[in-house]
């Protein structure tokens, strides 16, 4: 490794832990002891995450999108939609039974300005499909799509930081996000994959240092 390169690094990671111990210690001494604890003996480390988080602009810019789509689910008194969004790339999961509803929907989020890439997951169907399609209710598309999230988070040589988890009534699980290396996205891929319920994992992984 190139000596300027290595000087930066340790730079952001002195930044990083300096960042975590302003916030443990704000928080209070019980926050301040944990904190402490995870930085040094946790496999997972808290400097790896915010060495690895985004920049509070591009954050903003993810917040404003989603704002824009919920305006419009607003507009048309429906919640049959959910987002994902990371680096400006939006996925858009739901489940519609009311196909003018679906149309204006998906006619307003393609006009929202700021989205790099759209991700459409959204579906139409009508009430005697959904009952015949036998798909998984809510609270497990939920629990599913919470799950992959957390087993993202346990794992080792994943900045979960870095990925969404979605999951539709069709067991489908969407990770969206960026991976540092191509091993790192295949482990992501996995983990998304190894739980109850998944029938199926979308990739929308982008792999960049």
């Amino acid at each position: 490794m190139k000596r300027g390169s290595l000087a930066k690094r340790r730079a952001r990671t002195a930044g990083a832990f300096a960042l975590i111990l302003a916030a443990t210690v704000w928080a209070g001494p019980r926050a301040f002891a944990l904190g402490i604890t995870d930085v040094l003996t946790a496999p997972k480390t808290l400097i790896d995450r915010a060495i690895e988080a985004r920049s509070a602009e591009d954050i903003a810019k993810d917040n404003e999108i989603v704002v824009k789509v919920n305006a419009e689910m607003a507009k048309l008194g429906t919640v049959k939609a959910s987002t994902e969004i990371y680096e400006q790339r939006l996925l858009i999961t739901g489940l519609f039974d009311d196909r003018a509803v679906y149309d204006k929907f998906e006619a307003a989020v393609r006009k929202i300005d700021g989205i790099k890439k759209l991700y459409w997951h959204a579906r139409y169907m009508n009430a005697a499909e959904q009952r015949s399609a036998h798909l998984l209710d809510w609270g497990e598309v939920t629990v599913i799509s919470e799950k992959a999230q957390a087993r993202l988070v346990g794992t080792a040589g994943v900045a979960d930081v870095n990925f969404r988890t979605a999951a539709d009534s069709f067991g489908i699980v969407y990770l969206l996000g960026r991976a540092r290396s191509a091993e790192e996205a295949k482990k992501a891929l996995a983990r998304a994959a190894d739980g109850d319920g998944v029938r199926k994992v979308v990739d929308y992984v982008e792999v960049r240092p």
